[in-house]
C-alpha cells in the first residue's frame, strides 16, 4: 500500500479504480477514462493532485538562491502571484525535475512532482548551503485541479471573497485567501484552476464541486489531456539524461544574461557544439497507436539518416487518432517513420501542442 491523500476515501466512495503512482494510491479512472477526458474538454473535471510536493522557499536570500537553482529566472516574477515554469538542472544540464514557482507576498512557493520528491528535496537542501534560506514543505495542504471551459465558474462554490479573488486571476497567476491558494494553472490544455486547500477542508471542497456537477477524473484522463496539450511528463519526455535544449524546454532557459545557474555552463557548451536532438510531435492519422519507446526512423529517399524514440504516445480521444512526443535528430523534416509491430509506418512531424481549448491546433 502506498501513501494516501486526504481524498482517498472519497475516491473509493465514488468508485475509483486505485493504482500506485509514484508511491501514492491514486485514482486511475472512475469508470471511463475516455468519458472523463471528453468532460474536461467540453465542460469540467476535477483531479486530486495532492500527491504533488509544495515547498515554500523563505529567507533574505530566497531570490538569489532560486536564481542559482533554476534554469528560468525568477526575476521575471514582477508581481505577487505570478507563476513561472522552469527546469531544475544538475551540473551536466540534465533535468532533475520540472516545476512551477510562484511569487508570494514575501518569498516564493514551488510545486514539484511527487515521484521526484525525495531527490528534489535533497538537491534543493544541498544547494541551499551558503544562502540565507529555509525550505518548508507544506504537507498541511492538499491540492485539487479543476479544469475545463466551465471549471472556473463551477469552482465558485467557495466563500464570496474567494470567488471574487478567482475572478481577478490572470493566466499563470496564483493568489492566497484565508489559507487557500487559487492558481490559474493546469496540466490539460484547458482553462481552469489548481487550488491548494488545507487538509482538513479539502473533502468538503471536493464534495461541493461534485454537487456543482464537476466530474471526478483520474490519472488516465490527465495523461491523455496533457499529451494532447503537448506538455512534458517527467521520467518520460525528460529526465537527468537529457537537457532542456533537447526536451522542447529551451524557452524556459535564460542563457543570454549574466546570471549563473546550475547547469548553465553545460548548456552553453551543448549549444555551441550543436544540440543533437529535439523533441517534436508525431501524428498518425491512420489506424495504429503510437506508444512510448517505439523506434523512430528518419530517412531521405531510401537512405536512413538517423533514429529517435517516442517518449510519450497515446490515442487522442479529442482527435480520434494517435499522437506522440518523440526525441529525434535535429535534421528530422516534416515526416518520419515509426516502427509498429515490425513495420515502418509514416507519420507527420508537427510542433506541439496538438489540442488546445478542445480544438486541433497543430499544422
Amino acid at each position: 500500500m502506498g501513501s494516501k491523500t486526504e481524498l482517498h476515501d472519497a475516491h473509493q466512495g465514488m468508485g475509483a479504480k486505485i493504482v500506485d503512482f509514484g508511491g501514492w494510491d491514486m485514482p486511475l479512472h472512475y469508470g471511463s477514462q475516455i468519458e472523463e477526458h471528453h468532460l474536461v474538454r467540453k465542460s469540467s473535471g476535477m483531479f486530486d493532485v495532492s500527491h504533488m510536493t509544495i515547498v515554500d522557499v523563505q529567507g533574505s536570500q530566497s531570490r538569489e538562491y532560486l536564481r542559482n537553482l533554476l534554469a528560468n529566472d525568477v526575476d521575471k516574477l514582477k508581481t505577487t502571484g505570478k507563476a513561472l515554469y522552469s527546469g531544475m538542472l544538475d551540473q551536466q544540464g540534465g533535468v532533475i525535475d520540472d516545476l512551477i514557482v510562484y511569487r508570494m507576498p514575501e518569498d516564493y512557493r514551488i510545486v514539484v512532482n511527487c515521484g521526484t520528491r525525495e531527490k528534489d528535496l535533497a538537491w534543493m537542501n544541498k544547494q541551499a548551503a551558503g544562502f540565507d534560506v529555509e525550505l518548508k514543505e507544506r504537507d498541511n495542504l492538499a491540492m485539487v485541479a479543476v479544469q475545463g471551459p466551465e471549471a472556473i465558474a463551477k469552482t465558485k462554490v467557495v466563500k464570496s471573497e474567494q470567488a471574487t479573488l478567482i475572478d481577478s486571476l490572470a493566466i499563470f497567476q496564483g493568489l492566497e485567501s484565508e489559507g487557500w491558494m487559487f492558481c490559474r494553472t493546469g496540466y490539460t490544455g484547458e482553462d481552469g484552476l489548481e487550488v491548494m486547500v488545507p487538509n482538513d477542508e479539502v473533502v468538503d471542497f471536493w464534495q461541493a464541486l461534485a454537487a456543482e456537477g464537476v466530474n471526478p477524473c483520474g490519472l488516465g484522463a490527465r495523461d491523455t489531456l496533457r499529451l494532447e496539450a503537448g506538455m512534458n511528463l517527467y521520467g518520460s519526455d525528460m529526465d537527468e539524461s537529457v537537457s532542456p535544449l533537447q526536451s522542447n524546454m529551451a524557452w524556459t532557459v535564460s542563457l543570454t544574461d549574466d546570471r549563473e545557474f546550475i547547469g548553465k555552463a553545460a548548456l552553453v557548451e551543448q549549444k555551441q557544439a550543436g544540440v543533437p536532438n529535439k523533441l517534436v510531435g508525431l501524428v498518425l492519422e491512420q489506424r495504429g497507436v503510437l506508444r512510448g519507446h517505439q523506434r523512430v526512423v528518419v530517412s531521405e529517399g531510401d537512405e536512413q539518416q538517423g533514429e529517435g524514440e517516442i517518449t510519450s504516445g497515446t490515442f487522442s480521444p479529442t482527435l480520434g487518432y494517435s499522437v506522440a512526443l518523440a526525441r529525434v535528430p535535429q535534421n528530422t523534416g516534416d515526416t518520419c517513420s515509426v516502427e509498429i509491430r515490425g513495420k515502418l509506418v509514416e507519420v507527420k512531424v508537427v510542433k506541439p501542442p496538438f489540442v488546445r481549448n478542445g480544438q486541433r491546433v497543430y499544422k
